[in-house]
C-alpha cells in the first residue's frame, strides 16, 4: 500500500481521536492531540458535534465513503424494519470491500477497495469490480488464483492482527470465504466504539 494511503489513514485516526483500525503504526498510539496547530480541539462538543463525529468515524472506517452514498445507506436502513442503527451497520458490513477485509484477504479496507477495483475478486464464480457491491447471505467470495501471491494478500494472510468474525467462514488456504449472515453491531470487531445511534440522530435532525 502506498505511503499516500497510509498518510490518509493516519490523518483519519488523528481527526477522529482514535486508532480506527487497531493498527500498531497508528499515530494515535503516541499522539493524543488533534491535527492542526497545537492539536486544537473543543473541550466539550455540542450534541451536533458528537453526532457529526460519530458519522465521520463510521464513514472513515469503511474507507471514507462519500456523503451521497453514505446517506443512501442511511435511507435504506430506515426503510428496512428494525433498529435503524443496527440495519445501517449490517448494510455497511455487506459491502464487498468490507467482506474481503473481514476475511483477512487484504490488510486494510483501503486496500480492499483497490483490490476489488482491479478485478482480483470473484463472487459466486464471477468477477466483481465494484467495492460497494452488496454481498448476500450464502455468497461465496474468492480471490482469483492468479492474485493469491500478490504481496498485499500474503501480508494480510500472515498477519496475526485480526481475527475473522463469526459471520464469515473463511478458508485461508483456498482464499475463499462464505458470507454466512448479516451481523448485528455487537458481532462486528471494531477496534473503537462505533455509535450508529448517533449517526441516526444526525440524519434525523
Amino acid at each position: 500500500m502506498s505511503g499516500k494511503r497510509h498518510s490518509a489513514k493516519h490523518k483519519i485516526d488523528r481527526r477522529m481521536g482514535a486508532n480506527m483500525w487497531g493498527r500498531a503504526k497508528s499515530p494515535y498510539n503516541t499522539r493524543q492531540t488533534g491535527p492542526g496547530m497545537h492539536g486544537a480541539r473543543r473541550a466539550k462538543p455540542t450534541d451536533y458535534g458528537t453526532q457529526l463525529m460519530a458519522k465521520q468515524k463510521l464513514k472513515g472506517y469503511y474507507g471514507n465513503i462519500g456523503e451521497k452514498q453514505f446517506r443512501r445507506y442511511y435511507k435504506e436502513a430506515v426503510r428496512l424494519r428494525g433498529d435503524t442503527g443496527q440495519r445501517l451497520i449490517g448494510l455497511l458490513e455487506c459491502r464487498l470491500d468490507a467482506v474481503i477485509y473481514r476475511a483477512n484477504f487484504v490488510p486494510t479496507v483501503f486496500a480492499a477497495r483497490q483490490f476489488v477495483n482491479h478485478k482480483h475478486i470473484l463472487v459466486n464464480g464471477k468477477t466483481v469490480n465494484v467495492p460497494s457491491y452488496m454481498v448476500k447471505e450464502g455468497d461465496v467470495i474468492e480471490v482469483k488464483e492468479a492474485s493469491r501471491e500478490l504481496p498485499m494478500v500474503l501480508q494480510a494472510v500472515q498477519s496475526p492482527e485480526r481475527e475473522v468474525p463469526e459471520y464469515i467462514d473463511a478458508d485461508m488456504k483456498k482464499m475463499k470465504a462464505t458470507f454466512l449472515r448479516i451481523p448485528a453491531l455487537e458481532d462486528v470487531p471494531y477496534p473503537v466504539q462505533m455509535e450508529p445511534n448517533l449517526v441516526v440522530e444526525f440524519y434525523s435532525r
